[in-house]
């Protein structure tokens, strides 16, 4: 069983005041993709005066900071990511997204606050830190595979060999105070595809004399679902969801062209092989059957699946049932289908990424990651603090 400090989760109330402070500054001012030269100053400020070893990359606004403990250990790798999505957001909270066209929907704000509160605490408890702890404040989570870019500049040689590695991933729709994970697969890959089906344009009066692409793209909507139910095991799904369908000018003419854009997410290297070359596989060959050709113009290879290391899972469940009590550290029965970069440092270090639950008080249906209307109970955030530091001092 693991060894926590009773007290850890008193000093993290202490110190929820001042995360939800910088919580909110970053929601209000949220920043996409790489550059988010903001959020990387209101970090660089947080952590100042803490005794930290900061730098910041080179190809982003990434920051890193190491902590030496007081005594010999192993390397610990902590990760909070910090990016927005470009969305509008629609909550209505006082301190809601003041960027039109982006917002804090996946709790990356949380994420930031609460690292940066295990930073305060883990170094004031310098003295008992065995080995050491790198916070690994990462940029571009959202689709711009920032851990990638900070892997590439050095991130695990930069404070020597990374024995462990850890995260925290808020989520509205789990009870707030919750902590749940899983051993193995834990997260979906994720590819992106565009196909463009060409047939001839004509009017739409007499489509016998032209060759028209539209119900063709439609058919393959279809067929695509058809696919995956039939060309992959039930136990090793996928999913494929096309979710935009482009085509046409006006009521009276069939245009020459439609294009689709989705995306395919599955819980196996395997299954997502096979879910990639069935699309292609079903796109080109209905599309001949009517006559048209279509082209599957770009398969986007993305983020891998997110694979917990099962030793480390099974510690992070220890130390949260020894933190919190077993009735709020839950064993996940099935992985989620949304999918992380956090899979880039899984294959290179053994650890693992857990879910935090922050369901607002007295709402019935939260909404979810990813909605315009994403609110978080900002207690819940307590819970993260002390968790990221126990983890360490574990």
């Amino acid at each position: 069983m693991a060894q926590v400090d009773g007290a850890l989760l008193e000093e993290a109330g202490r110190g929820l005041d001042q995360a939800v402070d910088l919580r909110r500054r970053l929601h209000a001012y949220p920043e996409l993709g790489l550059e988010l030269p903001r959020t990387q100053q209101a970090v660089l400020e947080t952590l100042d005066g803490l005794g930290l070893e900061v730098s910041v990359g080179e190809r982003t606004t990434s920051v890193t900071a190491v902590l030496d403990g007081g005594r010999p250990g192993p390397t610990t790798l902590l990760r909070g990511d910090m990016d927005a999505l470009p969305m509008s957001e629609d909550t209505g909270l006082p301190f809601a997204s003041e960027v039109d066209g982006a917002m804090h929907a996946c709790g990356h704000d949380a994420h930031v606050a609460m690292l940066a509160g295990a930073a305060r605490i883990l170094a004031a408890r310098r003295p008992s830190v065995a080995g050491r702890v790198v916070f690994m404040f990462q940029p571009g989570e959202e689709g711009f595979a920032g851990a990638r870019h900070m892997l590439e500049e050095g991130l695990l040689e930069h404070a020597g060999p990374v024995d462990r590695a850890f995260a925290i991933h808020i989520t509205p729709i789990f009870p707030s105070g919750t902590v749940a994970t899983r051993a193995g697969t834990l997260m979906a890959s994720a590819d992106a595809f565009v196909v463009t089906v060409t047939g001839r344009g004509g009017h739409a009066s007499m489509p016998h004399d032209a060759i028209d692409p539209v119900p063709v793209a439609c058919e393959i909507v279809t067929a695509l679902q058809s696919m995956i139910t039939r060309r992959l095991p039930a136990f090793d799904p996928a999913v494929v969801t096309v979710a935009s369908i482009r085509a046409g000018t006006t009521s009276n003419v069939i245009p020459e062209r439609a294009v689709l854009e989705g995306t395919v997410r599955a819980i196996s290297e395997s299954s997502r092989a096979l879910a990639l070359d069935g699309v292609r596989r079903v796109v080109e060959h209905i599309a001949a059957a009517h006559l048209c050709t279509a082209e599957v113009m770009a398969v986007q290879e993305g983020y891998p699946v997110t694979v917990n290391d099962e030793v480390a899972a099974e510690r992070a469940l220890q130390v949260a049932v020894a933190l919190l009590g077993p009735e709020r550290a839950l064993r996940m029965p099935t992985p989620v289908m949304g999918a992380e970069d956090w899979s880039f440092v899984l294959q290179q270090v053994p650890g693992s990424m857990v879910f935090l639950g922050a369901a607002p008080q007295g709402v019935e249906r939260p909404a979810p990651n990813h909605s315009n209307r994403m609110v978080i109970d900002e207690s819940a955030m307590a819970t993260g603090i002390a968790l990221y530091a126990a983890m360490a001092l574990d």
